[in-house]
């Protein structure tokens, strides 16, 4: 015998089948919500400064104009130069023998502060996560100079920091030739006069030898 049901239970039925409906609905979204999260984390800035920032990838759309991949890995290289060329210039002002390279070792340390702080500022604009470090490299320079004492000490210091200051300021030149983003663009300037003014301190001590030019 076919069950029959009453008027108050027949509305009920539409109700119970919505219910569930959105149960379902619902334990979904919750699903795929838990999905993005594994799969994509939230993402944690290195510098604590900046939320959704932008790192690897492609070029994107911002209010300064579009932002590629070499514009971030520029604030990236600079904020790495100033992590290992500040500590190497406050050591230098206490090991160097040679007081012109202390004095050029203060100046640098001091610009380079002044650099970085520049750096983070646009990096917290444009979302770029900064490193907190210098590299790898970078940090196995500190360890060589921190082994030399006096005019070998000098050479060094001089030798190393020549050799990456010709470096970065490649990188940098090449960024400001083709960038399509404003901030970027006058960051580099900025940078540039920053980085041929250290290289001009460098080579006024005569210890500049070819291999920093290489």
């Amino acid at each position: 015998m076919r069950k029959s049901y009453g008027i108050g239970e027949m509305r009920t039925l539409p109700r119970m089948r919505r219910g569930r409906l959105l149960l379902v609905v619902a334990a979904a979204v919750a699903v795929a919500a838990a999905m993005y999260v594994i799969v994509s984390p939230p993402t944690v800035p290195a510098d604590g400064e900046t939320r959704n920032a932008r790192i690897g990838g492609g070029t994107v759309d911002t209010r300064w104009g579009r932002l590629s991949a070499a514009d971030r890995q520029l604030l990236v290289s600079v904020r790495q130069a100033g992590l290992w060329e500040m500590p190497a210039g406050q050591q230098a002002q206490q090991r160097a023998a040679s007081p012109r390279v202390k004095e050029i070792a203060g100046m640098i340390a001091e610009q380079h502060a002044r650099l970085d702080e520049d750096t983070r500022d646009v990096a917290k604009r444009l979302e770029v996560i900064l490193p907190n470090e210098p590299s790898p490299q970078q940090k196995s320079w500190l360890v060589e100079l921190t082994d030399r004492f006096g005019p070998e000490y000098d050479r060094l210091f001089v030798l190393r920091l020549r050799a990456a200051h010709g470096k970065v300021f490649s990188v940098i030149a090449q960024v400001r030739a083709k960038t399509e983003n404003s901030e970027i663009r006058a960051f580099a300037e900025r940078a540039l006069k920053y980085v041929n003014t250290h290289m001009t301190l460098l080579e006024s001590t005569g210890l500049v030898s070819k291999s920093a030019l290489s």
